[in-house]
């Protein structure tokens, strides 16, 4: 796997770049997005970079540097081909060793790389470890992935592709790096934004295309053992689009269902329509 990566204005690829003390190294200070590349285009920019800014103030950074990121971004994607995973991650920049911020102003890092299409279909598991729909950084989409970590890797020993977390009353929250949609009742539901969950860009889409399309898709809490007695289930990411999940633990499902089906058909037409979708 070819891994093509920009740092603060040069292309470097596989040397090295960034200093020891970043405060994206030390403490995790900092924030991302991945975004779909298809055949050198990304999907949903703008959305993309307007939800990097709202992380960046959430930590009490200042506002990105638009055309210096696209620069990056046009960098790593000059060779780019068929489907693309791209990364884009700011970062409080050089500090001291411990939590206090320095005053060097913050390091971009811009990275590419080519990646197969999801499978049709995925299993999933529930873990116990809650998101705390209370912490300061909730919603936010930080470089601090030490939990996403630690629960995927329960996922890949199950023999599954992502972990579905509660949060701390024991609601439905997210996945490790997707967001979780249930059919139940001809209704497609998923948690609101204050349970925890990150304002996934494909969430978003999947919850306006659809309610365009005429579909019932609610944003309400959600019960864990909802996952027991639902009909469909399927998770999004901005490189999973809509998939079905096929089981979840040891409940299997018949995936992909009719109204999976219908909000996957849905997406995948309106994505072709337009590739930069206004917030």
């Amino acid at each position: 796997m070819t891994i093509r990566v920009w740092v603060d204005g040069e292309r470097v690829d596989d040397k090295p770049a960034i200093s020891a003390l970043d405060h994206g190294v030390t403490v995790g200070d900092g924030v991302f997005e991945t975004c779909k590349v298809q055949d050198g285009r990304v999907f949903a920019r703008t959305r993309h970079h307007d939800r990097l800014d709202r992380s960046l103030a959430g930590l009490g950074l200042p506002a990105a540097d638009r055309a210096f990121l696209d620069e990056g971004i046009k960098a790593v994607l000059a060779e780019s081909t068929g489907l693309a995973r791209l990364r884009y991650t700011v970062t409080g920049g050089v500090g001291p060793l411990g939590s206090e911020r320095g005053t060097s102003g913050l390091t971009y890092v811009v990275m590419a790389t080519e990646i197969e299409r999801p499978a049709p279909t995925t299993r999933v598991v529930t873990v116990p470890w809650p998101r705390n729909e209370r912490s300061a950084v909730a919603g936010l989409k930080t470089t601090s992935y030490a939990e996403n970590v630690v629960a995927l890797a329960r996922a890949r020993e199950a023999g599954a592709t992502e972990a579905l977390m509660p949060n701390t009353r024991g609601e439905l929250c997210e996945g490790t790096g997707s967001n979780v949609f249930v059919v139940y009742g001809g209704q497609i539901l998923t948690p609101p934004l204050d349970s925890g969950a990150l304002a996934g860009v494909t969430r978003s889409l999947v919850i306006q295309w659809g309610r365009a399309a005429g579909l019932s898709v609610v944003e309400t809490m959600l019960p864990m053992s909802l996952l027991k007695t639902c009909d469909e289930v399927f998770i999004t990411s901005s490189t999973r689009d809509v998939q079905p999940v096929s089981a979840v633990d040891d409940r299997e499902l018949g995936a992909p269902g009719p109204i999976t089906s219908e909000i996957a058909e849905v997406f995948e037409r309106a994505a072709a329509a337009d590739e930069d979708p206004a917030p």
